[in-house]
């Protein structure tokens, strides 16, 4: 996988690629976080576009961004153009999250569907150990179909011949299952179009237990 993200031809298809109710299920994210955002963390920043939302929600929030392809965090360090507040880093998610110190939230669009099903749930637990209380992980993310009819009509809709070769779908109610035995409450999917999912989970405050 990293191979063929470090292919800027191949980065670039992928940008350019439009899922629709994108827009909506994002703004649904930011409206999913906490009033007050000091320090986030982005999985699978790419060329920054939720880094971006989130930031021009919450201006002063400390961002930091993590992929593993350096076209994408090219492209991300173009956008932000060395703004102080933005940190990029190169990261394997299929690595354990390691040095990210403690952050609010955690937010994530269109990447952990990348990973093995048994490293989505070892990351959602590395995730909630590194919340504060009271955080918040919004993951805007594709899932698995109901159905194989279900899964033609989606990549139909978004313009796509085949699969591509790089996902690795779970179920929407997996998840959800793994960010509760992760530790997570208020477990919930926010907004959901065919295979496009948002999920928010919820790390419980010691004064709410």
């Amino acid at each position: 996988m990293p191979g063929e993200w470090s292919d800027r031809g191949r980065v670039a298809e992928y940008l350019s690629r439009e899922i629709p109710h994108r827009d909506i299920a994002e703004d649904m994210l930011l409206k999913a976080l906490p009033q007050q955002v000091a320090r986030f963390l982005d999985l699978g920043t790419g060329d920054g576009r939720l880094l971006a939302l989130v930031r021009r929600r919450h201006p002063d929030a400390k961002a930091i961004g993590l992929d593993s392809s350096a076209p994408m965090l090219d492209r991300a360090k173009e956008r932000f153009n060395d703004e102080p507040l933005v940190e990029l880093r190169e990261h394997d998610l299929r690595g354990p999250l390691a040095g990210i110190g403690t952050a609010n939230v955690v937010v994530s669009g269109l990447a952990i569907h990348h990973l093995e099903d048994a490293r989505k749930r070892e990351l959602f637990g590395e995730i909630h150990a590194l919340l504060a209380p009271g955080g918040v992980f919004a993951n805007l993310d594709l899932v698995r179909s109901a159905s194989p009819r279900l899964h033609e009509r989606f990549r139909r809709e978004i313009g796509r011949i085949e699969d591509d070769p790089t996902d690795r779908l779970a179920g929407l109610a997996e998840q959800m299952d793994w960010l509760r035995d992760a530790g997570f409450s208020e477990v919930d999917c926010h907004f959901k179009w065919l295979e496009l999912a948002l999920m928010i989970a919820v790390k419980e405050s010691p004064a709410t237990t």
